[in-house]
């Protein structure tokens, strides 16, 4: 038995061999290939733009892929595919991207009702037609085969394009009038393969080794040497996942301390740690944390 893979060729791509590789799996391919290699003899791999994977799993032979939320409700596929698992990191980040209007700096459109009438570009059609319409907006949406941002005004009055920080939009003198959608990045799966037990186990087995590897990219572990007259004073201002590991030393006076917590607290968490009496502390980067 062999899982048909799908991995999104773009954007997504160099985040997506990054996570596998902390959830233990290897990829790689050449520069001209469309068929990476992986260390796991049960998986085939094959790179399709994220935009046309839900549709290869509907109508073709993929077992399960990887794309946004975005182009599965484009393609009108949300229904029609397995949504197994949201693994939440879009480029390089762990943040949904968003889908938004557009207008020059310069342009008289200032709300969502100075659309009516006109004309639009982007590449998420339908989500567009079916977010204005939603709003009893109608304008001409018309589909942008890439470089949307340079087209207005010149081409279109507004452009619906994907933004992370803002700084291209804003590289581009151009402004956000409202957000159409945001979208992460999924696991999906074929219904019939979904239903066979074999090639289900496989995948949400894969599920759960991505799941905790991008949970670690936010955590470190912390380790460190206590007294046990000062364990109580450390346990309080220390968070964890569940519940910190504590362990006998050669000493009985000491013990050691051992959790896992958000990487983005360490930096004033060590120096009240230091103070509580905590010792030897050391932080190490995670693969995975699986709960």
């Amino acid at each position: 038995m062999k899982i048909k893979l799908g991995l999104p060729k773009g954007s997504l791509q160099e985040a997506t061999f990054r996570m596998f590789k902390k959830a233990g799996f290897n990829i790689s391919v050449s520069p001209r290939s469309y068929f990476p290699s992986i260390d796991d003899d049960e998986i085939e791999c094959m790179l399709i733009r994220a935009q046309e994977m839900s549709r290869y799993i509907v109508d073709a032979d993929l077992d399960c892929g990887i794309t946004g939320s975005d182009w599965i409700e484009e393609n009108g596929n949300l229904s029609k595919v397995e949504m197994v698992a949201d693994l939440f990191y879009a480029k390089q980040s762990l943040n949904p991207v968003r889908w938004v209007i557009a207008v020059p700096n310069d342009s008289n459109i200032r709300k969502l009702k100075d659309l009516q009438g006109k004309q639009i570009a982007t590449e998420l059609v339908n989500v567009t037609r079916k977010y204005l319409a939603s709003k009893g907006i109608k304008a001409d949406v018309q589909f942008s085969w890439g470089a949307t941002e340079i087209k207005a005004p010149s081409l279109v009055d507004a452009i619906v394009e994907l933004t992370e920080t803002g700084s291209s939009l804003k590289a581009n003198n151009l402004r956000e009038i409202t957000t159409v959608c945001e979208s992460t990045t999924w696991l999906i799966a074929n219904k019939n393969s979904w239903r066979n037990k074999a090639k289900r186990r496989k995948i949400e087995n894969i599920a759960l080794l991505l799941k905790g590897a991008i949970v670690a990219e936010q955590k470190v572990g912390l380790k460190m040497n206590v007294k046990r007259i000062n364990l109580n004073k450390v346990l309080k201002i220390l968070p964890a996942m569940k519940r910190p590991t504590i362990s006998p030393l050669a000493d009985e006076d000491w013990c050691a301390v051992e959790t896992i917590i958000d990487e983005k607290t360490v930096r004033e968490l060590i120096p009240d740690l230091k103070k509580a009496g905590a010792t030897g502390i050391i932080e190490y980067p995670l693969n995975k944390a699986i709960y």
